[in-house]
């Protein structure tokens, strides 16, 4: 009898312990099909261009979520602020990379910031799908990386972009003459590597310029800089900054009657009301979006009226729909691949043809060094009436350019 129930008991014991592990088994299964697919961003929120392009990047998350997720999966976004510092930078790779066990790599602007987050990046080489940067350096020091994906275009895809545009301008547009150029850009590695470049192909022209102190990184005089534009009578100026530069330079070009015939600027992201100003009429702007290609494109009206919708106010920057590119071009990949497996999803990033909202389909093809850049070049715009009108290339044109620049 107590031999028949010791028996019984390890034959009870055996069950309990097989049904244990099979339960645990199953409610790992549970657990993983609902565990989220992270996406870990590091953008500038106190800069426009950075707060928006975070807003973008959460509406796709959400619309994407709203649709049944990825593989069944929701995604979840965690944005950290780099607050324009490398170090905040590489810190916030590190902490998305061990603590929060991030999926893949999205988000990010400033070319100084990206040059501290690379070595971070190379040391965890999770599959990276970068937004912004533009200084050829930060591609020279991502030789080989073949994890990563690019969709801003290089500062040399830039230049050469405004050298095709301003020719074919020049062409339709004869009374528009560019012989001599200067160019105000501020001291960091973002402004002083754009003029660099810059220079460098536009051989055609007469090139002069000098550095200034960004009001986003505790500047804000430019009084100097632009004397020394006047004095030099360029056919067109160029300042290459940030958002916060863009009403200072304005008024203190007006304070001292500067109004050269072509009055542009470059930064990657304008203040959400420039347009609103009577400074901005007829300033031309570097970028790849404008709002008015609403009017030209599907995908950019519903991008539009969706983001007005959800957060009561206009994109204003390139870097909100170039956001919520990046995180459908992410989806769309994982949703091709069936996996987060790397070698599968870097093989299903290589397949990409996203229909964007910037007007055109993205895909990955090599630049200079890497292996998987995506957009090529910029376009042309101009502030007319209030609006962004886009006037190079000629393909996406919203309206011919108004030439000269006469000032306020």
């Amino acid at each position: 009898m107590t031999k028949k129930w010791k028996v019984s008991s390890r034959v009870f014991v055996s069950l309990l312990a097989i049904a244990l592990v099979v339960g645990m088994a199953f409610m790992a299964i549970a657990e993983d099909s609902v565990t989220t697919i992270k996406l870990g961003a590091i953008n500038p929120l106190a800069d426009i261009t950075g707060a928006q392009m975070s807003k973008a990047m959460q509406l796709a998350v959400d619309e994407i979520n709203a649709a049944g997720g990825v593989l069944g999966r929701p995604l979840e976004l965690i944005v950290i602020d780099s607050e324009f510092d490398p170090a905040k930078g590489a810190a916030a790779i590190e902490k998305l990379a061990t603590v929060d066990n991030v999926d893949v790599f999205i988000g990010g602007m400033a070319s100084g910031v990206h040059m501290g987050e690379i070595p971070i990046l190379k040391k965890y080489e999770k599959v990276t799908v970068w937004a912004g940067s533009a200084m050829h350096l930060c591609e020279e020091a991502l030789e080989g990386c073949d994890w990563y994906f690019h969709l801003h275009p290089w500062d040399y895809q830039q230049g050469a972009s405004y050298v095709e545009g301003w020719a074919d301008i020049v062409n339709k547009f004869p009374e528009v003459q560019i012989n001599n150029a200067f160019w105000a850009y501020e001291e960091g590695a973002f402004g002083s590597g754009s003029f660099a470049g810059s220079v460098a192909l536009h051989t055609n022209w007469n090139n002069s310029g000098e550095s200034f102190k960004s009001a986003a990184l505790g500047g804000g005089d430019y009084s100097a800089v632009l004397q020394h534009a006047k004095a030099a009578n360029p056919d067109i100026f160029v300042w290459i900054g940030y958002a916060a530069d863009a009403l200072p330079i304005m008024e203190q070009s007006t304070e001292i009657g500067f109004n050269p015939p072509l009055f542009v600027g470059s930064p990657p992201g304008w203040p959400a009301d420039f347009g609103q100003s009577p400074l901005a009429e007829n300033v031309i702007a570097y970028g790849m979006w404008a709002p008015s290609i609403k009017n030209i494109s599907e995908v950019s009206n519903h991008f539009w009226n969706a983001y007005i919708e959800k957060f009561d106010e206009e994109p204003a920057t390139y870097f909100c729909p170039l956001g919520y590119t990046n995180v459908y071009v992410v989806a769309e990949a994982i949703a091709r691949a069936g996996t987060l497996e790397k070698e599968a999803l870097i093989l299903a990033l290589e397949e990409t043809a996203y229909d964007s909202p910037l007007g055109e389909i993205l895909t990955f093809t090599p630049s200079n060094v890497i292996k998987h850049q995506g957009f090529q070049g910029q376009k042309i715009l101009q502030w007319q009436n209030g609006e962004q009108q886009v006037i190079w290339p000629f393909d996406y044109t919203t309206a011919d350019i108004v030439y000269p620049f006469t000032g306020n």
